[in-house]
């Protein structure tokens, strides 16, 4: 026998307890466990996306956290791995020229006039990243595909890859048909798992306009034979074996639904207690009243009473006095809505669902009145850590892979600096589109103290320009460019220097240095 628990070691094994009794969840694979509800889970957290402010908030917050406004290559070429490998020509200057090249080079594909960079030539790179990030907290996953449009070239464009998004539920096995050993939720998959090929349908399958395209999927290898990129699928990883992705949404949905109902009920019954705030009570029936005395003579004195008060209003102070019928008096309702104990309520739900979705209880709810400096610091600190593995994983699983397309066509037209006996793109291709991105900056509680800390970080060696610039969505080398431009036009015009620029080498504490 076993003690207390009976035969089971461990209370959570326990089937027999009132709490667990009825508790005997299923234990599945992961693909099986997503891919057979994956349409039910991924139609409900896009209702609550487009119905529920809280919802929607919460995707926007944090999108705007992880990719914002801008979302900039950083070229980071690993010189060191290259000169170890193909010599010395390989160095530090190399490296420099070879950044500001790649850099300018993305910025005129990704940031096109014409948006030939987005085969619907409707959004930047930037835009389509965004859009991207949102299908994945919505949907769970996001889904490009890099093609190959030499047709943009003739109409002026200066490169011929382009980048279409693709609607999630667009992948799917044909047909419809179960998930197979090398089949899963339209993800083509090797005997290790590894991802070869995507099924896609020619159009989503209740666009009743296409009904033919709907029925026809297309299977979109993976990579081109020689590896370059021709599918990217981005996601978040809950478990090894995983092909499709979940919606932040999933492990609070229900509750999410219904704090959603509960707002509604409050404001129903807010507005209800507005319209009939005030009622007129009396004991006669209308209709009894009116047969009963329609032909005597209280009926002539009441309409002789009515008469005379129309005509001669009474007033006090110019407002006017109601004169009621026999019997009638005026009610009011007191208002009981919102509940007492609704905000507080309310509060706790919004933690639970902030938790589960990766966010701050603030953030969520664009309320900072209960929180003073220290509590937002720290609420601010433990989220950029989310936010910011949020954006290297979403940059490791799609901006990278669509990086390393582009860069390869850019070496194809020779427009980067390469030494003498470099190896090809496809020999270096790691070493070559090494990056890192910059997104939107984490911004400052108190700007004046922690820029003091930066400041002090950056003098004692715990920091660099690059990484405090980068927090800030900032790109160092413009900002150094930007400020010697600076000084120069304030030389120029022979204006004092401000604090900020006294502090270089070049300058004494009272002396401008010479006119560059």
């Amino acid at each position: 026998m076993g003690g207390m628990g009976g035969p089971f070691a461990y209370d959570a094994a326990n089937m027999f307890g009132a709490e667990t009794a009825d508790w005997n969840p299923w234990l599945r694979s992961p693909d099986a466990e997503i891919n057979i509800d994956r349409d039910r889970m991924a139609a409900r957290s896009r209702d609550l996306f487009r119905n529920d402010g809280w919802a929607r908030g919460s995707v926007t917050r944090i999108t705007d956290n992880v990719v914002g406004a801008q979302f900039r290559l950083v070229s980071n070429p690993d010189y060191r791995a290259l000169r170890f490998r193909h010599g010395s020509a390989f160095d530090a200057v190399w490296a420099k020229e070879f950044r500001q090249a790649m850099e300018a080079e993305w910025r005129m594909w990704s940031e096109n006039s014409q948006l030939f960079c987005d085969a619907a030539q409707k959004l930047t790179v930037t835009q389509m990243f965004r859009l991207a990030f949102m299908h994945q907290m919505k949907d769970g996953e996001a889904l490009a595909v890099l093609r190959w449009m030499p047709e943009n070239i003739e109409m002026g464009a200066d490169y011929a890859t382009t980048l279409q998004l693709i609607h999630p539920d667009r992948l799917s096995n044909p047909f419809q048909q179960m998930d197979t050993h090398s089949l899963r939720g339209g993800v083509e998959i090797n005997n290790d798992g590894a991802p070869i090929a995507y099924h896609v349908r020619q159009a989503h399958q209740f666009d009743y306009f296409d009904a033919i395209q709907s029925m026809t999927w297309d299977r979109l290898p993976r990579f081109t034979p020689w590896g370059r990129p021709v599918v990217v699928h981005s996601y978040d990883f809950d478990d090894a074996g995983q092909h499709r992705g979940l919606s932040a949404f999933i492990p609070v949905l229900s509750r999410f639904k219904m704090l959603a109902n509960y707002d509604k009920a409050e404001l129903q019954q807010a507005l209800i207690q507005t319209i009939f705030a005030t009622f007129i009570q009396s004991p006669y029936d209308p209709e009894d009243v009116e047969n009963a005395l329609s032909d005597g003579e209280l009926s002539q004195y009441q309409k002789m009473r009515q008469e005379w008060h129309s005509e001669n209003k009474l007033t006090l102070g110019g407002a006017r006095i109601p004169v009621m019928p026999p019997g009638e008096e005026v009610k009011t309702v007191s208002a009981t809505r919102p509940n007492s104990g609704f905000d507080a309520f309310q509060g706790t739900f919004l933690r639970n669902l902030a938790a589960g979705i990766g966010t701050s209880a603030e953030q969520l709810s664009m309320d900072y009145s209960k929180t003073n400096y220290s509590s937002s610091r720290s609420s601010m600190l433990e989220i950029w850590k989310t936010m910011h593995r949020r954006r290297n994983d979403f940059a490791v699983s799609l901006a990278n892979p669509i990086y390393s397309g582009f860069a390869e066509e850019v070496f194809d037209q020779k427009r980067v600096p390469l030494p003498r006996n470099a190896p090809d793109f496809l020999d270096g291709k790691t070493a070559y589109t090494r990056c890192s991105w910059i997104g939107p900056g984490r911004g400052w509680v108190d700007p004046v103290s922690e820029r003091q800390g930066a400041v002090i970080g950056l003098d004692a060696g715990f920091n660099t320009l690059e990484r405090e610039c980068a927090e800030q969505g900032l790109d160092y080398e413009e900002v150094l460019d930007q400020r010697q431009v600076e000084r120069q036009m304030m030389a120029e015009r022979n204006l004092p220097y401000p604090q900020w620029a006294m502090g270089s080498p070049m300058n004494q504490a009272t002396k401008k240095p010479d006119a560059e």
